[in-house]
Formats: C-alpha cells, sequence, structure tokens
C-alpha cells in the first residue's frame, strides 16, 4: 500500500530531486528503486527523476526547462543554443546539438535525461531572448562557430546598424564581454551622433 501512496504523489511528466521524492516515503531508496524497474520512473542523473508521459510512440522525454529548474533548483536561468543564432540572418546556418544554460548556480557539462547541457554562471542574463541579446551572445561566442568567424563578424556589424540602437546599446553594455563591448560600443557611438540621440 505504501508504494502505492507514494506514486499518487508523483504527476506524469514532471521531474523530481530524490529529495522532492523524500517527503512522501519512509523508504524512498527502495520505493524509488522499485518505479525505476517498472518503468514507472526514469533515472535522468544521480538524485534526478523522471515520471515519463506515454504516447503512441513510446515515452516523452522530460520537458527541458523542467528538467534544468529541477537540477539547478531555481527558476532563474536562461535556456538556448547557438541554433537560436540562425534567426538573426548574419550567415550562420550551422545546426548544433547543443543547449546553454546561463545561471547563478552550476559551471560545466552536464548529462540529463541522455541530453547535454553546458551550464555558464553568469551574473547578469535577460529573462527572455531577444534579437540585440542573441546578437551580443553570438559575438561573445563568435570563436566557438564553426562558419567562418570574419565573414560572420562583417555581417553582424552590419546588422547591428540596422537594429533599435538604445536596446543593443543596453544588452551590450549588460551582457557583452571585454571584445564585444570593443568591437560594438563605437560602432554605437557613431550611430547615436549620426541620429542626434
Amino acid at each position: 500500500m505504501k508504494l502505492d501512496e507514494f506514486k499518487s504523489h508523483l504527476k506524469e511528466g514532471s521531474v523530481y530531486r530524490r529529495a522532492d521524492l523524500a517527503q512522501w516515503s519512509n523508504a524512498v531508496d527502495r520505493h524509488i528503486a522499485l518505479l525505476v524497474k517498472d518503468g514507472f520512473l526514469e533515472k535522468l542523473s544521480a538524485g534526478l527523476y523522471h515520471v515519463p508521459k506515454k504516447s503512441v510512440f513510446g515515452s516523452v522525454p522530460p520537458d527541458e526547462p523542467a528538467l534544468v529548474r529541477s537540477f539547478l533548483k531555481d527558476d532563474d536561468f536562461l535556456l538556448t543554443s547557438p541554433n537560436a543564432y540562425n534567426s538573426l540572418g548574419v550567415g550562420t546556418t550551422q545546426l548544433y546539438n547543443k543547449r546553454v544554460v546561463y545561471n547563478h548556480k552550476r559551471h560545466g557539462e552536464f548529462k540529463l535525461g541522455g541530453r547535454k547541457f553546458f551550464f555558464h554562471v553568469r551574473h547578469r542574463f535577460p529573462k527572455n531572448i531577444t534579437q540585440e541579446f542573441l546578437l551580443v551572445d553570438l559575438m561573445n561566442n563568435l570563436k566557438e562557430l564553426a562558419e567562418d568567424q570574419n565573414d560572420v563578424l562583417q555581417k553582424v556589424l552590419a546588422k547591428a546598424k540596422t537594429m533599435d540602437s538604445g536596446k543593443l546599446k543596453r544588452s551590450v553594455s549588460s551582457y557583452g564581454n571585454m571584445s564585444t563591448k570593443n568591437l560594438l560600443t563605437p560602432l554605437l557611438k557613431n550611430q547615436v551622433s549620426a541620429y542626434g540621440g
């Protein structure tokens, strides 16, 4: 009966830490082991579990933000990928199997639910991804891209001139590394004076 009672607290599609599960069981490790064995629970990484939703194609993998939220025990993070740069139209076309998590707590590469996440501690990052943030983030990570970096750089500088200079200036100031600031700040200064702002 105890196992059924434990199971009744678990929601399909949810991600749990072992500490979350311990509140509903006085034999949590035994209960986890039994539920993992019968496929009700799936182990994602050390101390992290998922109750998979079932579909006609089998188990549905956990929602990535839910996975990261449980892993960090925190809501304050930004989940992105170098693939997002492709939306800027600056010559990036590669598809990367890479998920990047900007956060305040963890740094390093972690495998969660069979997927690799690259955690980077940052003091500041936006709540949501904007075109201005993406442009700054691309510049911060230019050296890691597979494309012709010089070609991308020229296109980024041209793109920057077409964007809202106030918003871009704030993004450069808040999120840019030193080399990004050195490249974009003079460009934005000229733009502001050209528009008399």
